[in-house]
């Protein structure tokens, strides 16, 4: 027999049992996003709990983004979407990385294998609308002189190629990893000469969604993604010496 079906039963704490309780509750669609979770008191009569059994509940609900808690209102059930379910790891993701510089290139790895197979498949799905939108942000990016308004529009030109992809993993994805890098490109970009070498790749890259050339999008992106990485590693050096 497995130890599953031989091992000793585990008393679970009225918490848990009131967690699946409310959980069943908001996916059997009797509460929709929006609706009001009955109040305290009558969730303590209906399970004949007391009231810290349905607050450590709660807090669970709230910290795994089923319910929007405020003070002194009764607590919402939260529409959960890719992109609410992966900003719960946000805070995590940034001690995480504000913590060992080794994170930041596991996730700088992870970005190229993200944006390199997300760009072969927008080129698949590129459509003319698509390839003037990106236009119009190279522009942008162009017209901006350096810092922050450079990397808004370079990001904005990441998520709309993420979103051309028609996957909302991809792009939710996609834009939390860029958002947790934010911080470590101010002082690639405003590197003296990289926001020209910044554009023309851009252009590249929309020149090959254009042509619908998943490989040469793919290209295009890498070697994009692959320059960035190498000039920051090379002024992380200079920094440290």
């Amino acid at each position: 027999m497995s130890d599953q079906a031989t091992g000793p039963i585990r008393r679970r704490k009225l918490s848990e049992e009131v967690l699946d309780r409310l959980l069943a509750l908001i996916q059997s669609q009797r509460l929709q996003p929006g609706d009001q979770l009955p109040p305290e008191r009558e969730l303590m009569s209906l399970y004949g709990v007391g009231r810290p059994a349905i607050r450590e509940a709660m807090q669970q609900l709230a910290s795994m983004g089923r319910i929007t808690i405020n003070h002194g209102e009764r607590a919402r059930v939260s529409e959960v979407t890719v992109g609410s379910m992966i900003s719960q790891f946000d805070t995590t993701a940034r001690f995480l990385l504000d913590d060992s510089d080794e994170n930041i290139d596991h996730l700088k790895q992870a970005r190229v294998f993200f944006e390199t197979g997300m760009a072969r498949l927008a080129a698949e799905k590129a459509t003319p609308n698509d390839i003037e939108t990106l236009r119009r942000l190279i522009d942008e990016m162009q017209a901006s002189e350096h810092g922050e308004a450079f990397i808004e529009r370079d990001m904005a030109f990441h998520h709309t190629i993420a979103a051309m992809t028609g996957n909302p993993i991809f792009a939710a994805t996609a834009r939390a990893m860029l958002h947790w890098l934010k911080d470590y490109y101010v002082g690639i970009v405003s590197f003296r000469g990289a926001e020209d070498v910044s554009i023309r790749e851009h252009h590249d890259i929309v020149e090959r969604l254009a042509a619908n050339d998943p490989a040469g999008a793919e290209r295009a992106m890498r070697d994009h993604l692959n320059r960035a990485s190498d000039l920051y590693r090379q002024r992380a050096a200079d920094a440290s010496s």
